[in-house]
């Protein structure tokens, strides 16, 4: 069932019934007056109710027309929400990102392209959530984030992605490690140490476990945590060595070395197959492609 009048409809009754007239009704609008005496007439008959007493001089709303009154209202001011809402995200002015990131890209990678992004569009929220890698490729292709950083390996091939950087997973020990003064260090040489790990669902972790499969060796957990200040302050102390992002290793206490052969990893900025990207999203999308040579 079609409604018997239309935004354009109501905006001229509201005029007639503000001015107190056809004529100021239609001078208000810049249309003619016989323009909005139709428009009334027309609307009365597709609603089967007079809205306004006819006068020779003056017309007065009908109780069908004072109850027409705020509907009217509301409903234009909310189509002019909507269409300053519209006007808002075109012009980015306004609009939301829910970004996921693993936690060493969060607080090594990331934070001078998310504050480089909120510079340029101050009125764009960002939302970041930090958790594993595969919780977030599950949470992207359930939609419950609109974009993530995700290992480009097999398991992302379902989702769209955009490479970012290519780094390198190191071993990370005390400086006064004897590794700290190797150029490299083989798997099976890291596996017969005592190893700090993250947890499941981690690319660290998914890094670790691939490679004690592929040499076949097992790994001497004796400290599991997600919290990257704290596996760096078990490795300081001596009580395990882990592996890191080379750059999340730039620190005095601890040496970076690279595994033999080298290990590297390929980060990319993802999102659902097919799914739609608003303005705000596709945005930070391609500030994110332009600067990404600051990670």
């Amino acid at each position: 069932m079609s409604l018997p009048f239309d935004l354009r409809t109501l905006r001229v009754f509201l005029a007639v019934a503000d001015q107190g007239g056809f004529t100021a009704a239609a001078r208000t609008l810049h249309v003619a007056q016989s323009a909005v005496s139709q428009t009334i007439a027309g609307l009365e008959k597709g609603l089967e109710l007079p809205l306004f007493h006819r006068h020779e001089r003056r017309i007065a709303l009908t109780p069908e027309g004072e109850a027409l009154i705020p509907h009217a209202r509301a409903l234009l001011d909310r189509a002019e929400a909507a269409h300053l809402a519209m006007r808002e995200l075109h012009g980015l002015v306004k609009g939301e990102v829910r970004i996921g990131i693993p936690s060493m890209l969060g607080s090594y990678y990331f934070p001078p392209l998310l504050m480089g992004f909120k510079a340029r569009h101050p009125g764009i929220r960002l939302t970041v959530v930090e958790a594993g890698a595969r919780r977030l490729q599950r949470m992207i292709a359930e939609g419950e984030l609109d974009l993530g950083v995700v290992i480009d390996d097999d398991s992302s091939r379902h989702l769209e992605r955009r490479r970012l950087v290519r780094e390198e997973m190191v071993v990370c020990v005390p400086r006064e490690h004897p590794f700290a003064r190797r150029e490299s260090v083989s798997a099976e040489a890291f596996f017969g140490e005592t190893l700090v790990l993250f947890q499941d669902g981690y690319f660290h972790r998914e890094f670790v476990d691939a490679l004690a499969r592929e040499t076949g060796t097992t790994a001497d957990i004796a400290f599991q945590s997600n919290l990257i200040p704290l596996t760096k302050a078990i490795v300081r102390q001596g009580f395990g060595i882990t592996t890191f992002l080379r750059r999340v290793v730039e620190e005095p206490e601890l040496q970076a070395v690279s595994f033999d052969p080298p290990a590297w990893l390929d980060l990319s900025l993802a999102w659902g197959r097919g799914a739609y990207l608003s303005r705000a999203e596709q945005a930070f999308l391609d500030f994110v492609l332009a600067h990404h040579e600051v990670l």
